[in-house]
């Protein structure tokens, strides 16, 4: 919302602000000031690739961008010129996923890893005095010991002999160029390197209250700049992990199949840590610049801010047995009584307002805004905003009773909004409001309806009856009434499928179809981990198991009106070639095949860890289509949050607030990279196309949306946000078919390739109009 000012000021404030504070670092704070982050438009492309830039990345000085892409090719890329200085050709023989310069070299050491599961490292001196043609140089070390995709790369700040890479096979290798570049050689009697870092083939869990023992496949990797020591993965399930490596065991073979070591802390909203669904997972973790925040980003979901640690109660860490607790009607909430707002809370409420007027003249007009946005019944996403700028930006200031009432509003209008998750974030809304005062009517009211949304019929009929007693209405009683005839519904339906037996062959809410089955058979018990054959490697950017997981719920937030041409829920198609369906042991039925592991959890009874909540969410984007896309802190204070979109754009963020503040169409397809540059107010992005965009704040006036490489972005915000929001709540077949979706085919013939989709075609009983897709 443009009316709103920013919490950083104006740049004259911050210059003049110089002569008082003299500690305030001004480069710092201009780099990606709110002025100059809504000035951001499309400078130059960067053209010499042949094929999607899967990676960027910017050296420490920020004179160089490093650039991997499907064409197997790394460029090299001169800031101040905007010009190509190298193009080697790798060698790698499927797409570039990750590229990094290896600190504390001069810049001449650059290392790749890619979906042939090679992790390659290139000494750039060797191209002195060739020029910007194509070059192929053998690299200064080669590790194959990976079996799957590697999909990122992690180097430490002053540290020029280690590289860490996470694959998809479970584990992040540690690949010290002091030991040996490069792997044994096959055949050798010491084939298996002994440079696993962790092993997380027995890490990933369905939901929280469940012990791990999924296949971890890692997607993302992080080494904190501030405390090396600290490394954040995430892969194929909700949870992020924070190690100390400090504290792991030594480096391991992967012929070990280990259990997985203990983590330091793992992060999730609180919402999605008991989903249990397959297709759930994270695309990118990251560290803030200053180390004391991560930030997550989800297949499907949004983006969230979490910190590190729980310090001073600033984070909010729970337990499996918490989530149940926020949905029951229970004087006690998180471990403390509810209680009615005192009076004499009231009395310094009124007292402290008088001496801060004008904030909150300010907070009550925003108040109003939302609450005139309610009562209108229309432009709930500017409603939610005001309410956001109160909440986040004066939180801590603002009184008691005017905190409750903001809580309600804006838990009202998420409920009226329905975009996905907001019965979610309305329900930690209200919860807080209930803190204040158990016996709000509005909270307790508003919660009926958010449990309603969730098809949590009975929690439900629980707050809704309270309602009614606390003020009898004929809108409550209705309201009861309603819940009683869906519990009643429910439960008949229920009954019927007990007395049914066997449950019916038709999709239903939740359910997952796998065509494993289906389109292969399993060929024989082969295990690489015991010194099996190593299987052809993938190149495409999507996951590696041929299974299709439809879902057709609307993830709990319901309301959205039907469309004949879209399928409402979840489709989620995951490829692999026939030697990857066995190639962990136990993968085949789901679960991890360490003997000592299972009969460990028998024996005991399993705890479910403790895990750090959300403290903002970031909305609007859609991340449905490719699992490299990434969320990036920008600036080195990192005060706003940049990611990409299918849609073609990509979105900024302030951090405090989650408020949209400037979106750009960056790509004819999908933007999957952002990344700022160290010191000046430039980003560079790059996605499907093959360019790279560099951005700029050279607009001559701030505004939301700018020119973009298609063309002007006239399409109105909100529009484009609820688009991505219909996008994550039903993914059409026709999405891939737009991302290049065959590139995943490439290893197949037409016929089979064909033949697979229409199985899933079929399977899903999707309307007779996607075929068409085919």
């Amino acid at each position: 919302m443009d009316s709103f000012a920013f919490h950083d000021g104006s740049i004259t404030n911050l210059i003049e602000n110089r002569t008082i504070d003299f500690r305030d670092d001004v480069n710092h704070s201009l780099q990606m000031h709110s002025s100059l982050v809504r000035r951001l438009s499309l400078e130059s492309e960067l053209e010499a690739h042949q094929g999607c830039v899967n990676t960027i990345a910017w050296n420490s000085k920020g004179s160089l961008l490093i650039s991997g892409s499907d064409d197997t090719r790394i460029n090299i890329w001169k800031y101040s010129s905007r010009k190509l200085l190298h193009c080697i050709e790798t060698g790698h023989s499927a797409n570039i996923f990750c590229t990094k310069f290896v600190p504390a070299t001069s810049d001449e050491l650059v290392a790749s890893g890619a979906g042939d599961a090679e992790v390659r490292v290139f000494n750039l001196s060797r191209l002195s005095g060739r020029g910007a043609e194509e070059t192929a140089i053998t690299p200064s070390a080669h590790f194959h010991c990976h079996t799957r995709r590697v999909k990122k790369l992690a180097v430490e700040v002053g540290n020029p002999n280690v590289v860490w890479s996470a694959s998809e096979d479970g584990t992040l290798r540690q690949h010290d160029f002091r030991e040996g570049c490069s792997c044994p050689p096959v055949g050798s009697s010491h084939q298996e390197c002994r440079n696993v870092l962790l092993d997380l083939r027995c890490a990933a869990k369905r939901s929280l209250s469940e012990p791990p023992k999924q296949p971890l496949a890692l997607k993302s990797c992080d080494i904190s700049t501030t405390r090396p020591h600290l490394l954040l993965v995430g892969g194929s399930d909700a949870f992020a992990r924070l190690y100390d490596r400090r504290m792991l065991p030594p480096l391991s073979s992967f012929r070990e199949k280990l259990s997985p070591p203990p983590c330091v802390n793992y992060y999730c909203p609180m919402h999605l840590s008991e989903r249990g669904r397959s297709s759930l997972h994270l695309t990118h973790v990251t560290f803030s610049p200053n180390g004391e925040e991560v930030l997550i980003s989800y297949s499907g979901e949004h983006v969230y801010l979490m910190d590190v640690n729980q310090v001073g109660g600033s984070a909010m860490q729970y337990t499996s047995g918490d989530v149940a607790k926020l949905w029951s009607f229970s004087p006690i909430l998180n471990g403390v009584e509810l209680q009615p707002l005192r009076a004499d809370a009231l009395d310094k409420a009124s007292f402290r307002k008088s001496n801060r007027s004008s904030k909150f003249d300010k907070c009550r007009n925003l108040l109003q805004i939302a609450e005139k946005c309610l009562k209108e019944g229309s432009d709930y996403y500017h409603g939610v905003e005001s309410c956001n700028e109160v909440l986040d930006g004066y939180g801590s200031k603002i009184d008691p009773m005017f905190k409750h009432d903001c809580l309600c509003t804006r838990a009202a209008l998420l409920l009226k909004r329905k975009w996905k998750n907001d019965a979610q974030m309305a329900i930690k809304d209200l919860n807080q409001a209930r803190r204040i005062d158990s016996s709000s009517f509005r909270a307790i009211y508003f919660m009926s309806e958010a449990l309603m949304q969730l098809g949590k019929y009975k929690e439900a009929l629980d707050f809704a009856l309270a309602a009614q007693c606390l003020a009898p209405s004929n809108e409550v009683a209705e309201r009861v009434e309603g819940i009683q005839k869906h519990l009643a519904a429910a439960e008949a339906e229920k009954s019927n499928k007990a007395n049914d037996g066997a449950p019916k062959a038709e999709p239903r809410a939740g359910r997952v179809i796998s065509l494993s089955d289906i389109l292969y058979r399993s060929e024989a018990n082969v295990d690489t981990s015991q010194g099996g054959p190593r299987a052809e490697r993938e190149d495409s950017d999507y996951d590696e198991e041929l299974e299709l997981d439809f879902e057709t719920s609307l993830s709990g937030d319901e309301g959205h009106e039907a469309d004949s041409n879209v399928l409402h829920g979840s489709l989620n198609l995951k490829i692999h070639r026939r030697g990857d369906s066995v190639r962990e042991t136990g993968v085949s039925n789901g679960s991890c095949g360490s003997p000592s592991s299972s009969t460990q959890n028998d024996k005991a009874i399993y705890q479910p860890e403790r895990v750090i909540d959300m403290k903002q969410r970031y909305v609007g984007h859609c991340n449905v289509g490719t699992d490299i896309k990434q969320a990036s802190f920008l600036g080195q204070r990192g005060e706003y949050i940049g990611s990409g979109s299918d849609d073609g754009r990509w979105f900024i963020w302030e951090k405090k607030t989650g408020r949209l503040i400037k979106m750009l169409l960056g790509d004819d397809a999908v933007v999957n990279c952002v990344q700022s540059h160290p010191f000046d107010s430039v980003v560079a992005t790059s996605g499907i196309d093959n360019t790279i965009k560099i951005w700029t704040p050279a607009a001559p006036v701030p505004s939301m949306v700018a020119g973009g490489s298609a063309g002007p972005d006239t399409a109105n915000v909100l529009d484009a946000m609820e688009g991505n929001q219909r996008r994550d709540y039903a993914v059409p077949v026709k999405l891939f078919c737009h991302l290049s979706f065959w590139r995943g085919f490439a290893c197949m013939s037409s016929l089979k390739a064909h033949y697979i989709l229409l199985s899933v075609l079929k399977a899903s009983q999707l309307p007779t109009g996607y075929e068409d897709c085919t």
